[in-house]
């Protein structure tokens, strides 16, 4: 246990919950300024932004875990994978 809590705040975990508030925050200014319609990609279901949001956050979550399991740290190669998924959904789902 870390004297001052009960989470060891370093400087990735501060950025994490930093990125995943910017993002929330960046889709709903989104959202405000150009409302959204849905839209149906390769998955064949209606998807808005926040559900493509949902899903990039949920691979990205696998594909960080995979990475670990088969290669172990430093995780950069994983965050950079992520982002070409993210892409990917964001332009295909």
């Amino acid at each position: 246990m870390v004297a001052q809590g009960w989470m060891a705040w370093t400087l990735p975990v501060a950025l994490f919950f930093w990125v995943i508030a910017s993002l929330l925050v960046t889709m709903t200014l989104l959202a405000i300024r150009f409302p959204e319609t849905p839209r149906i990609g390769v998955l064949r279901i209606e998807t808005t932004r926040g559900d493509r949001l949902f899903i990039t956050l949920l691979g990205s979550a696998f594909i960080h875990l995979i990475w670990l399991f088969f290669a172990g740290t430093p995780l950069w190669g994983a965050s950079a994978l992520c982002l070409v998924y993210a892409a990917a959904v964001f332009r295909w789902v």
